[in-house]
């Protein structure tokens, strides 16, 4: 483990199958339910202790239903573990901006192309560069949209809608988005002035740490009749984009943390951790973070669907061609909390469901699924590290008996990125990567040292874990060819 050792989780866990282990409710005073670890013996390795403890302050909230559960991709991030999962009963439970994080709706969405790989692969340094310049990236990247206080607050509202109706797309995006790429609670006069600023400029910018553009290509198809029914297949070019609320979703975050930190001692609601700040969800204080955190999510939607209009006009600038597809097969989000029904004990039930790092999995038949997807599922994205494999799944009827159907978000960190600039040097992973003909362009050589490889989990191993347990099948496998970073 990273802090501790495997022998000491080993003593707080309980194994109940190969890929699932529970932390008791005597592990901690307060403890509500149990705590639920999904992991394989192997991941449980490098699983902090760290983590076991943010599952288990999670699972003294009021109002937390079944268990406080961990993805195998876990790791201890602010008040809740980053691939954490909790639903909270509308009437009795609580809603925390430490379950959703600080950048809300920090998403995922892949573009499907007609190229094949043997196609894009001769040119892809210069594509790479080309869609490295296209589309802003790095701390405090300013976009090429001037945004005004009307589109602003539209987009806030709308989402990716707003982006599709301000000609930066095409209705089909918006029906292959989570929620139509918009949450109708969203409340722009919810988001702070200090947010609206730090938003404004930012539409259409990739951001820094571990997100990105990646060109990658179908490497394995795993269910041959799901993929066709996602329209992917072996050595078919795709797009993954990776990124969120930017300046906007941090702040929103950051000033509603300082509000629900007085609303916990308002109600009177006792934390293992202050970073659990959080108030009653139907609370005052509970729905003016939710409609906030909504507007955010869809500042987030918005975003990615800017970025997808400039990588379409990257793609026919450079291909010089106008057949080459790049439909949206979906876009998700990795950081939310939505209300959502649920059985829980033969019982069908509210729940405020807070994945922190952790991927909607809806099964075939669910209402929320796009009608062309019903049939088979929701798709689940779940992206590698720069130079690893990413994966395309299909949600399940399990997920939503299991993990109130999630899975995991990605790979998981295994070291700090002020370790990983310590561990390794930029310039030889691009150089590394470069040998594997992957090209790889990002802001600085300190960002590729902070994402190497070696400083997160295998993600073969991680997304194995959800589809052996069954939440989330697999379809294809997507190797990366070309990655800009900020």
């Amino acid at each position: 483990m990273a802090d501790g050792s495997t022998k000491d989780a080993a003593s707080i866990l309980r194994k109940v199958n190969d890929y699932t282990w529970d932390i008791p409710m005597d592990y901690k005073p307060g403890m509500r339910v149990p705590g639920r670890i999904f992991v394989s013996s192997k991941l449980l390795e490098s699983l902090e202790h760290d983590t076991l403890t943010q599952v288990s302050n999670v699972a003294t909230l009021p109002g937390i239903q079944k268990f406080a559960m961990a993805m195998p991709d876990a790791h201890s991030g602010y008040g809740f573990p980053i691939g954490g999962v909790a639903a909270f009963d509308r009437d009795t439970g609580i809603i925390s901006p430490g379950g959703v994080g600080y950048d809300i709706n920090c998403g995922v969405r892949i573009i499907k192309t007609n190229l094949t790989v043997d196609e894009v692969r001769p040119g892809m340094k210069e594509l790479i560069e080309l869609l490295f310049h296209e589309i802003p990236s790095g701390v405090g990247s300013k976009s090429k949209l001037r945004a005004s206080d009307s589109e602003l607050t539209d987009a806030f509202l709308h989402g990716a809608k707003w982006a599709v109706e301000s000609g930066y797309g095409v209705k089909e995006d918006i029906e292959h988005c989570e929620e139509n790429g918009y949450m109708k609670i969203a409340d722009p006069s919810k988001v702070g002035e200090k947010a609206r600023k730090r938003g404004k400029p930012q539409f259409g910018t990739l951001g820094s740490g571990n997100h990105f553009l990646e060109v990658q290509y179908v490497d394995e198809v795993y269910d041959p009749e799901v993929a066709k029914v996602f329209g992917l297949h072996k050595g078919q070019v795709t797009v993954m984009i990776h990124c969120g609320s930017r300046g906007a979703g941090h702040q929103i975050c950051d000033d509603y943390l300082k509000i629900l930190d007085r609303a916990t001692h308002k109600y009177g609601i006792q934390l293992p951790d202050r970073q659990l700040a959080c108030a009653p969800a139907e609370s005052t204080e509970g729905q003016n973070y939710y409609k906030a955190m909504a507007a955010g999510a869809n500042y987030a939607w918005a975003n990615r669907q800017v970025i997808t209009h400039w990588v379409r006009e990257a793609f026919t600038r450079f291909f010089r061609r106008d057949d080459l597809g790049m439909d949206l097969m979906y876009d998700v989000a990795h950081n939310v909390a939505k209300l959502e029904e649920h059985t829980i004990d033969n019982e069908k039930k509210m729940v405020y469901v807070h994945r922190k790092g952790a991927t909607r999995a809806f099964p075939p038949g669910h209402p929320d699924v796009p009608l062309i997807y019903r049939k088979v599922g929701q798709p689940v994205l779940i992206p590698g590290s720069m130079g690893t494999p990413s994966f395309v799944l299909h949600g399940t009827q399990k997920a939503m008996e299991l993990t109130f159907g999630s899975a995991c978000h990605g790979s998981g960190r295994v070291s700090s990125r002020g370790a990983a600039k310590r561990e390794f040097h930029g310039e030889t992973i691009q150089k590394e990567l470069a040998a594997r003909g992957i090209s790889v362009r990002a802001t600085h050589p300190s960002i590729i040292a902070e994402e190497a490889p070696g400083v997160y989990k295998p993600s073969e191993e991680v997304v194995d874990v959800v589809h052996q347990l069954g939440i989330a099948r697999k379809v294809v496998k997507l190797m990366p060819i070309g990655v800009a970073k900020g």
